[in-house]
């Protein structure tokens, strides 16, 4: 079958891989291991405005804090006291990469493959980040956040724009994602979605992606297309 063509995963009707242009990742969960730290944040937060809410950081987990703040936190005068405190919690998180991330994105930039992080968070969160992880901005060719769409996830908007920027068709990106959201997102933009089982299980993840990753350890550019190819 030349490439260009449609074949069948699941069920839906993909586009047949061209030359891999762009690869898209999300960032807290899928490149950096934050959601401990997160659940600390989210569970005093709960346990201070919302206690009738039994579990709430874990309830939230990939949503947007739009979607929390309009679920559970209503209160204009809560969401600005919990943005400050979450501001000032992010600015001295711990920011890692998960085992084997780091080298697979370097392998996706030597062999021409434009990578760009779209994440959720907004300019100051990542700010943060690029404090503890000095050579951030040499390891990504584009970095969207929340100011750069108004539709977050599930949406696909940003994976859409992610695209765009690289002047890359969908067929010719994927998408790296470990929530439910993003994963969402990443399917509904019809671009290639790859799911990583760091925060849930493959059996949680296997009907929400095109395809479950245990972990970026030992994952190559030459594996990647392998992959998309089945």
């Amino acid at each position: 079958m030349p490439w260009g063509e449609l074949f069948v995963r699941g069920d839906r009707n993909i586009p047949r891989r061209r030359r891999l242009k762009a690869a898209l990742f999300d960032l807290d969960g899928t490149l950096v291991d934050t959601e401990d730290q997160y659940t600390v944040f989210w569970g005093a937060t709960a346990r201070k405005y919302r206690p009738d809410v039994p579990r709430l950081e874990h309830l939230i987990k990939g949503t947007t804090l739009t979607q929390i703040f309009d679920t559970y936190f209503p209160d204009p005068q809560w969401q600005a006291e919990i943005t400050a405190g979450l501001n000032e919690w992010e600015a001295q998180m711990r920011y890692e990469f998960y085992p084997g991330a780091l080298q697979f994105i370097k392998d996706l930039k030597c062999n021409g493959v434009k990578c760009a992080v779209v994440t959720s968070s907004n300019i100051p969160k990542m700010e943060s980040v690029k404090r503890q992880i000095p050579q951030f901005d040499s390891l990504f060719d584009k970095v969207l956040t929340a100011e750069d769409f108004t539709a977050s996830k599930p949406a696909p908007d940003c994976y859409l724009l992610g695209a765009r920027i690289f002047e890359a068709d969908i067929d010719e990106c994927v998408v790296f994602e470990d929530a439910y959201t993003g994963l969402q997102a990443g399917m509904s933009s019809g671009i290639f979605t790859v799911g990583l089982a760091s925060n849930h299980t493959q059996e949680e993840l296997q009907d929400r992606c095109d395809y479950v990753l245990e972990s970026f350890e030992g994952m190559t550019y030459d594996k990647l297309v392998g992959i998309m190819e089945k």
